[in-house]
């Protein structure tokens, strides 16, 4: 028998909250849910693609704007190439196109990896594009949020990207094109207060964190608060969600959306292999 220590350390992962030693092709397929307790671990930008689109279908879009640094903030650049080394992206959002079941979409994956999925210019510029161009191609747009708010290393051009996003969402809506938004965990800042909150159906997982400050920012300023104000399920209860999904059933749900936008009658139940979301829905 081989020597424990022998055992490649990425054959197994840990739970963050309920710390369940759990086998990774086993978690993988979960779509990186704990089947022990049920928490949602943090996925990469290129294993939502993977559970969020066709395979072979994602054409990126506008990936080669470039960094700025309105401040020559000290290491800021070098941070950023850190970031992009660590990460295999070279920046905290990606979009393009790609196919849901075959439905075409303009789609947008932040990864809180990337200096904390901090919105800096290119993350503004790339979702203003998104929702741009998918205006102009009646094209439907699934964004999924993660972030911690305005880059601050950009100054007062990172907090522009709020009414930019913002005037870009509109367009979508005067389009007729529908835009749905997927929080995750967490969202806070800038992008909680902008695009993140546009969509005609905003979506959560559970128990995402979403708020305008984050838990240290309200600690620091004397405030007592709730401790679940800024959890997806209060969000729900008082109206600012539409949706709390599971993630093994977010990619139907969605799909099942898209459907009827389009005037789809979306599968049924047995066509899909199990039973779709429900408005309101709540998997425990």
């Amino acid at each position: 028998m081989a020597p424990v220590n022998n055992i490649p350390p990425d054959l197994w992962e840990e739970c963050p909250s309920c710390h369940q030693l759990l086998y990774a092709k086993q978690l993988a397929n979960e779509q990186w849910v704990c089947p022990r307790c049920g928490h949602h671990l943090r996925l990469s930008v290129w294993q939502r693609l993977q559970i969020s689109s066709d395979p072979g279908s994602f054409q990126p879009w506008d990936d080669d704007l470039p960094l700025v640094d309105p401040l020559n903030f000290p290491d800021y650049q070098a941070k950023v190439e850190r970031a992009r080394k660590r990460t295999q992206m070279n920046e905290a959002v990606l979009t393009g196109q790609a196919t849901l079941n075959g439905i075409a979409l303009g789609v947008g994956i932040m990864d809180l990896s990337f200096i904390g999925g901090s919105m800096g210019w290119v993350v503004g510029e790339r979702i203003t594009r998104l929702l741009e161009r998918c205006a102009d191609l009646q094209l439907p747009v699934v964004i999924f949020c993660a972030s911690g708010g305005a880059r601050m290393q950009e100054s007062l051009v990172s907090l522009m990207q709020m009414p930019k996003t913002s005037a870009a969402a509109s367009k979508l809506r005067e389009a007729s094109v529908p835009y749905i938004s997927v929080i995750t965990h967490p969202t806070y800042g800038g992008v909680a207060a902008s695009y993140s909150f546009l969509g005609d159906i905003i979506i959560a997982e559970p128990q995402a964190a979403v708020g305008f400050a984050g838990p240290r920012v309200v600690e620091v300023t004397g405030l007592e608060m709730r401790p679940d104000v800024q959890s997806a399920e209060f969000q729900y209860e008082h109206g600012m969600i539409d949706l709390i999904v599971n993630r093994r059933d977010m990619r139907r749900t969605i799909h099942s959306l898209l459907c009827w936008f389009q005037g789809i009658r979306p599968p049924t139940a047995n066509e899909q292999n199990g039973k779709p979301a429900m408005v309101g829905e709540l998997d425990e």
